[in-house]
């Protein structure tokens, strides 16, 4: 599959400047395109590899300064348009309608005459796979659980009983949804064998909304009582752990080994960076931004950008981060000034 760079910049909205003729036969990195492939470009500390490379195109923004004689694809928002362009060059698994002769599946199972059932997958009783959904090799799907269209779910993913995923999600491999919540109460009798944590029953599902990802080995826990929610778009990556009755908000994104502890509800379009961890009951509000292991233990308002532990305004964090990086130097001038004060009183002191 080829496209002329022309065709390219149509599919995008951008523009070419150079030789729109240009026939382009995939996409890579700066480092190692060749004159039929294109690249991308975006970040300042990449400008040497963007000079250097013999890529026959690169996609740009639209004021980004451009050496002499290089051909790029300008567009407003490119990081999106090389990825669209990407797409073209690696569109999505289709599916293959079958059911695997060794797959297990229940005959009370529902599967849509287009989805795909891999062998080793396994359907229980009273499930439902939409259409065109890919279930690869050691999925389980467990009783009443039910499955969208156009859903991928790579190997070892586990999706417990009675939970729903919705259309157009896709589920990193080693990913679990309504995994059992931590609740245990604390049994001082235990019915005359000594204390014990009691397991409290999870008795709630998990609900995933479409055009969600949920990344690789990453957990999701069915509520106690009720539903554990993921929002619309929202795109978790991988090693997050999701607490039971969490509601996360539409368009939100968790990034690596994020932890939201039970019951807090995060807004709309909520960003959370690698090792943030947030404690139980909370509210964080819209478009909030919760940076790289910050630790959250209140509220946080609609728009406000925190960090640090405990979490506090990025600002804030970021000067108090400065000064704690002189503490010994201040420390020993304290010290110094404490002396000098000292001093000054004996002095006075011997003069009066």
């Amino acid at each position: 599959m080829t496209f002329t760079l022309a065709e390219l910049a149509s599919r995008v909205g951008g523009e070419v400047h150079g030789d729109g003729g240009l026939r382009i036969e995939g996409v890579a990195p700066l480092e190692d395109a060749t004159g039929a492939q294109l690249s991308f470009f975006s970040n300042r500390k990449y400008r040497r590899a963007f000079e250097a490379t013999r890529a026959g195109a690169v996609v740009v923004g639209t004021a980004e300064a451009v050496p002499p004689g290089k051909t790029v694809l300008r567009s407003a928002n490119p990081y999106l348009a090389f990825a669209k362009i990407s797409t073209l060059f690696h569109p999505p698994i289709e599916p293959v309608p079958e059911v695997a002769p060794e797959a297990v599946v229940h005959p009370g199972a529902k599967i849509h005459p287009s989805a795909q059932v891999m062998p080793l997958a396994t359907v229980a009783a009273g499930a439902e796979i939409g259409a065109r959904t890919i279930l690869f090799p050691g999925v389980h799907v467990g009783e009443h659980a039910r499955i969208g269209e156009d859903c991928l779910v790579y190997p070892n993913v586990v999706i417990r009983e009675r939970c729903v995923v919705g259309n157009r999600v896709i589920l990193q491999p080693g990913c679990v949804i309504g995994s059992d919540g931590f609740g245990f109460a604390l049994d001082m009798e235990g019915e005359g064998q000594g204390p014990r944590h009691y397991k409290f029953p999870q008795v709630g599902i998990v609900v995933v909304e479409d055009d969600v990802e949920l990344g690789a080995n990453t957990c999701v826990d069915r509520a106690t009582l009720g539903v554990t929610r993921i929002g619309r778009g929202a795109k978790i990556d991988n090693l997050v752990q999701i607490a039971h009755n969490v509601q996360i908000g539409p368009l939100s994104i968790l990034a690596s080994q994020v932890g939201i502890s039970g019951s807090t509800k995060l807004g709309m379009g909520v960003v959370a960076w690698g090792q943030v961890g947030v404690v139980g009951h909370l509210t964080i509000g819209d478009r909030a931004e919760l940076k790289a292991q910050a630790g959250v233990a209140q509220d946080v308002e609609a728009g406000a950008r925190v960090a640090g532990t405990p979490a506090k305004p990025d600002v804030q964090w970021a000067r108090n981060a400065a000064v704690y990086d002189r503490l010994t130097e201040m420390r020993r001038e304290l010290r110094e000034l404490k002396k000098e004060v000292e001093r000054l009183r004996a002095e006075k002191k011997d003069g009066t």
